[in-house]
């Protein structure tokens, strides 16, 4: 697939996820052969404000792998100045959020809301492309709720206004993440325009994935709550459309990957915001273990690197055999 003039290798991508996919993650995922990795959520106005926060959650990573960054806002200008400032990162394209269904983003105007303002939606992409030397692309859900499944019309008005991709979550804002996603509107999406699109939804592992292109045709997907603690999902994905075996990793291995993945968070991050942030990635690498709700318990009461190396002597213990 190509973005614009961007070769995008593999066939899966990592998606946003705001206080998940951080640049750990990202660069992690990347080598396990995420096609591509999205930066987490950013405000725009955070980001003409000076936010230093803002400003971190922008950086890309110097990899063979594509890095994008992701802006929210409802103000046109805004988005547009923000978008310059990202450039400064080198990302290799800006994604605008139209599908974040938190009620801090949504409840503001911005990420899904703004499903329910495609004109203004679209003055948004307009405004962001007219100043922007990278591709931009847009992210959605399927609409807002049942009674607003406008993804097709609201594509329709991106690609106009010069988007270089669509990604659809096929859920609405009010379904969250529960439901089973729309397939048929990613599908009708792919059929409506000319431009990617990349469908996100309930991925998780190599038949998810073979399904989710079959059914909609898609030209890529996007992995996300299906990348928490498997990072190795895209190994697995990209080795079954390209003919290869896949072998899971071991425990060993896992675990390996987790405690690289926490170093990382420490080189990037406070001391203390990394260690109380890796208890949810440690407990999300423990999944389906023997033994692993007392193992995700004692997830909640890490205080160091230390602790987390005990954690996984424990699991070692009680699933040597798995």
């Amino acid at each position: 697939m190509k973005i614009k003039d961007i070769e995008i290798k593999g066939f899966a991508a990592l998606a946003p996820m705001a206080g998940v996919a951080d640049r750990a993650m990202r660069e992690i995922c990347a080598g396990y052969g995420a096609g591509f990795t999205v930066g987490e959520l950013t405000s725009a106005r955070g980001v003409m404000q000076g936010d230093k926060k803002s400003a971190r959650l922008l950086e890309c990573f110097e990899s063979h792998a594509v890095c994008a960054s992701q802006l929210f806002g409802r103000d046109p200008e805004i988005m547009a100045q923000a978008a310059l400032r990202a450039e400064e990162l080198n990302p290799d394209f800006i994604d605008i959020n139209m599908g974040c269904p938190a009620p801090k983003v949504a409840g503001h105007g911005g990420g899904s809301a703004l499903m329910k303002e495609p004109e203004l939606a679209t003055k948004i992409v307009e405004e962001v492309v007219k100043v922007a030397h990278v591709p931009i692309t847009v992210k959605m859900r399927s609409g807002w709720d049942n009674d607003c499944l406008n993804a097709v019309e609201l594509a329709r008005m991106c690609e106009a206004a010069g988007a270089s991709a669509i990604t659809v979550h096929g859920r609405t804002r009010k379904q969250m993440y529960a439901p089973p996603i729309n397939y048929d509107i990613i599908r009708d999406v792919k059929r409506a325009v000319k431009i990617p699109v990349i469908a996100n939804g309930d991925v998780s592992d190599a038949k998810s994935a073979k399904f989710m292109y079959e059914y909609t045709g898609c030209d890529y997907v996007m992995v996300g709550r299906g990348a928490q603690g498997n990072p190795f999902v895209f190994e697995e994905i990209n080795a079954y459309f390209e003919g290869r075996e896949y072998t899971p990793p071991t425990l060993e291995e896992r675990f390996e990957t987790c405690f690289k993945q926490i170093e990382l968070m420490h080189k990037y991050k406070e001391p203390r915001t990394a260690i109380l942030e890796s208890r949810k990635h440690t407990a999300w690498y423990l999944t389906g273990l023997r033994g692993s709700a007392s193992l995700r318990r004692m997830c909640g009461e890490i205080s160091s690197l230390d602790d987390i190396k005990l954690i996984f002597e424990k699991a070692l213990e009680q699933n040597r055999e798995l």
